[in-house]
């Protein structure tokens, strides 16, 4: 078996290789970090979420049952706003509330949603977040 043949037969496991590989950079820069969205004409409230808005701010997680990221994003959300009056946490299942994960475009759980005072979406975190972008986030709310 030659050189020219040996480089043949390695050429389809180094195509996987540096596709995955660019996959998983792509995978590892987009999830958890939080990104502005495009404010919506109409914002969420108390009717569709099922529980009344922060007055600065209101986090909206998703999540689903057994989705551990989704346990971790709930602990650290709740221990970043727990001393913040004016800002609500609601986490919502998005198994039994598949024409809202639908309406908002919620693709995978944990997903978090920034809303302002009024309930319009002004970032979303798509996986978990750390407290620093969190803290932030909220620190843009106004």
């Amino acid at each position: 078996m030659g050189k020219t043949t040996t480089v043949k037969s390695l050429a389809p496991i180094l195509i996987v290789l540096v596709l995955a590989s660019i996959y998983g950079f792509w995978y590892q820069n987009t999830r958890g970090k939080v990104r502005s969205a495009k404010s919506t004409k109409n914002g969420l409230n108390e009717a569709i979420l099922g529980e009344p808005l922060g007055s600065r701010g209101t986090l909206v997680q998703f999540s689903s049952a057994f989705c551990t990221p989704c346990r971790a994003t709930r602990v650290l959300i709740e221990n970043v706003v727990k001393d913040l009056a004016d800002i609500k946490h609601i986490e919502i299942d998005a198994e039994t509330h598949l024409d809202l994960v639908r309406a908002l475009d919620i693709r995978s759980t944990p997903t978090t949603l920034f809303l302002n005072s009024v309930g319009v979406e002004v970032g979303r975190a798509i996986g978990a977040p750390k407290r620093e972008q969190i803290t932030s986030a909220i620190d843009s709310l106004r």
